[in-house]
């Protein structure tokens, strides 16, 4: 009856029906009250996102899968505290439960209570356990601490990742080999936190025909989603109030239309363990478990988070929308060609690339030792053999063992062939990725050209391309990139905040209303939906409905840090200066690496002329991406504020050369040349301006201030008069009509600071 139950259980959430799965699992629960079946009954309210029961559920319970699907529900729900103490290892817990996926857990449980070197350690420990484990790597890109994608995925993973898949091609295993892993696997155990699988090289190398099997292969790609959170507030040097405003509501999960698990090859042989058991008196003739072509094949998920963006809404208030548009032609690359697929990969796209590596789900995880061992990881041989009549056994044995053998030494070769394949892929993802997080966008883009057509052109790669030529402000170019990245893959929503973003700056108004109803029909629980959205009511300069859009993100995902930027750049456009540095702060909290967030303090700052902490917030951004031209020029423009005109000056030099297509750092430039009466410099700069930005009413504005100060009054109205009739904002309307009722005036000498 237990059997029958779990795999009716099993079977329904193979097949998604998760209230029936509940059911049945409650009435297992009810009969044969166990903290496994607790486990997969807790496993079943996770799939069906109802993390609060399988909390209640597994509250006290002691094994290591409970351990870690209690864990996981706590993180949902944002009880970090109680997640980190189901998962550490202590007296009575010996290690962390289910091996690399515990460790990345447990890591996310670290990095999100502002504890980096921690987090750091164990999302380096499960990369260790797992080199496949993706987002492990990922999460250690986001925090600035990956090492090269050549080092984290060499031989020495390769030789992990044999050895692990050969172990499970084995339908059993000998007592001797029993102990000699779990030597094995105790001693990477203890190897210290910044162990890489580079390390695991010799230890492995050895013992690449073992067949024993290993717990710690066992991870979970159950997707982690977080309420709002409780974290201690990130610090800056701010005189304002310091206490964030989180909606108090948790948010459903982003990805909500997509499917949680496809079919589990372990679960599709239930049926087939149940017939041998239930007909263990009729003899058969003994099948093969293993040989050649049917090696098991699992799947690994590549999954990532949502990129970080770049914002230059801020700068709008001293360069005007003419301006911005002239910077959307960026560094002035195109490479439109390129999305027709990079140079080709030899050791990928020679082979076929059969094998593939998975982290099963918290559902599988139940999998593992339940009762009568029916449903293990080696069901048919334990089954069969346990209830079939023994001189069938002493018979069947010898035939199992040479055939299991045999299969093996055939498909080694094979085994290395994909581990590497895998791995030769996974170095130019991971190092594009690397290099992208670190703001080395051009080295990205040359990395993910290496590509092979086929990988290229998906929707994850076109999306970090697109993200990479938004950092670089060549806003046509990826707006290319995303617009094929949505042909790709139109359900995948990985990206689409950003490029909305990327549609606002450069003013596609109907393009950007289409894709924030083509996102919202696609899902309407994931935050960038919202951001989308957001984005859209925020170019009709609508603020107040932007800042809702906004903040129904954050209400959806309050670990999205873009989402809380988003709303500082709206309550800065409200002038609530207040809550804007509250939201600035709430995205450091979640990723301090969040440059876009320190700018925009820095430009708070700024405004109210608190120009140190502007200073500080500024450079702060320009040590996270050192190459962004427009995080420079307002760092010298706070120097500048603060009178260090030197350094401004050469801030401002290393602003230019890094965008010559940027009008910003040159304006600010010939500015601080007028404030050292540098007047010739200053008209010097200004006339190449005007080659960038000729449409710029503060140029003329500006030119026209020096012309008075050098008493030249015929040049100086001529100047005045263009910066009127090209339409300034109504401030700089006044501002220029009052320098010219006062033209004649020479006391005034001092009256283009005030146009800055």
């Amino acid at each position: 009856m237990e059997a029958i139950l779990a795999d009716s259980v099993r079977n329904s959430l193979q097949q998604l029906m998760y209230r029936n799965a509940i059911f049945m699992c409650e009435r297992l629960c009810a009969e044969f009250p166990s903290e496994k079946n607790l486990q997969l009954l807790a496993s079943c309210y996770l799939q069906n996102n109802q993390a609060h029961c399988a909390y209640h559920i597994l509250k006290g319970t002691h094994i290591a899968e409970c351990r870690y699907l209690f864990a996981l529900a706590c993180f949902q729900m944002d009880l970090l505290n109680e997640a980190e103490a189901a998962l550490s290892p202590n007296e009575s817990n010996v290690e962390v439960p289910n091996g690399a996926a515990g460790h990345f857990l447990l890591g996310l449980v670290y990095r999100y209570t502002d504890r980096k070197q921690s987090a750091i350690n164990h999302f380096n420990q499960a990369l260790s356990l797992d080199p496949l484990l993706w987002a492990a790597y990922e999460e250690l890109c986001i925090l600035g601490a990956a090492e090269e994608a050549t080092l984290v995925f060499d031989d020495g993973a390769s030789l992990l990742i044999q050895k692990q898949y050969l172990q499970r091609g084995l339908p059993s295993q000998s007592s001797q080999e029993t102990n000699e892993d779990h030597e094995i696997t105790s001693n990477r155990s203890s190897v210290s936190d910044d162990v890489s699988p580079r390390k695991l090289k010799h230890t492995y190398g050895n013992n690449l025909r073992e067949m024993s099997g290993n717990s710690y292969a066992t991870t979970s790609n159950q997707p982690l989603h977080g309420g709002p959170t409780s974290l201690p507030f990130y610090s800056t040097p701010s005189p304002m109030a310091t206490q964030a405003q989180l909606s108090g509501v948790r948010p459903p999960p982003v990805c909500r239309n997509a499917l949680p698990n496809g079919p589990n090859m372990r679960t599709h042989g239930a049926d087939v363990s149940q017939r041998v058991t239930m007909n263990s008196a009729v003899a058969g003739p003994r099948r093969k478990f293993v040989d050649e072509g049917k090696l098991r094949k699992v799947s690994e998920r590549l999954f990532s988070d949502s990129g970080q963006r770049r914002s230059m809404r801020l700068a709008g208030e001293s360069v005007n929308a003419n301006s911005s548009t002239s910077v959307a032609s960026g560094n002035g690359i195109s490479h439109s060609s390129k999305y027709l697929g990079g140079s080709k990969l030899n050791s990928v796209v020679s082979r076929s690339s059969t094998l593939r590596k998975s982290h099963p789900s918290s559902s599988e995880i139940a999998d593992e030792g339940n009762h009568h061992g029916v449903y293990g990881e080696s069901r048919l041989n334990v089954t069969s053999s346990t209830s079939s009549p023994c001189g069938d056994n002493r018979s069947l044995e010898p035939e199992g063992a040479t055939s299991s053998h045999g299969a093996v030494i055939l498909s080694s070769s094979k085994v290395a062939d994909g581990a590497s394949d895998i791995l030769g892929l996974l170095r130019l993802l991971g190092e594009g990725f690397r290099l992208s997080r670190l703001c080395r966008c051009q080295d990205a883009l040359s990395i993910y050209m290496k590509l092979p057509q086929k990988h290229y052109n998906t929707g994850w790669v076109l999306s970090q391309v697109g993200k990479a030529y938004f950092e670089m402000v060549d806003y046509l170019e990826a707006d290319r990139a995303f617009s094929r990245a949505r042909i790709a893959s139109p359900y995948s929503l990985d990206g689409m905040d950003i490029y909305s973003t990327v549609l606002y700056h450069l003013k596609e108004d109907m393009k950007l209303s289409y894709l924030a109803q083509e996102l919202i029909s696609t899902d309407r629980l994931a935050s960038q939906s919202w951001c989308a959205m957001g984005n859209c009511y925020s170019l009709q300069k609508d603020h107040e409905t932007a800042l809702k859009n906004f903040q129904r993100s954050v209400q959806l995902n309050s670990r999205f840090a873009y989402a809380h930027t988003l709303c500082g750049h709206e309550y800065v456009a409200l002038e609530d200066f207040e809550n804007g540095i509250k939201s600035y702060q709430s995205a450091l909290r979640i990723d301090s690496r969040h440059y876009n967030a320190w700018y925009g303090l820095g430009m708070i700052y700024l405004r109210q002329e608190k120009f140190e902490f502007s200073e500080h917030h500024f450079r702060m951004a320009f040590q996270i991406n050192p190459l962004s031209s427009v995080i420079m020029s307002y760092l010298g423009t706070a120097l500048h504020a603060l009178r260090r005109n030197d350094e401004a000056l050469e801030m401002m030099e290393r602003a230019v050369l890094a965008d010559k297509k940027n009008p910003l750092p040159l304006y600010q430039k010939a500015n601080i040349l007028v404030s050292i009466d540098d007047l010739d410099g200053a008209l010097a700069v200004l006339e190449e301006l005007k080659e960038y930005a000729p449409c710029e009413s503060s140029i003329y504005a500006l030119m026209g201030n020096i012309y008075k100060r050098r008493n030249m009054y015929d040049n100086a109205m001529l100047h005045f008069g263009l910066a009127l009739d090209l339409k300034p904002s109504a401030t700089d309307v006044a501002l220029i009509k009052a320098a010219i009722e006062k033209l004649h005036v020479p006391d005034e000498i001092d009256e283009g600071d005030s146009m800055d």
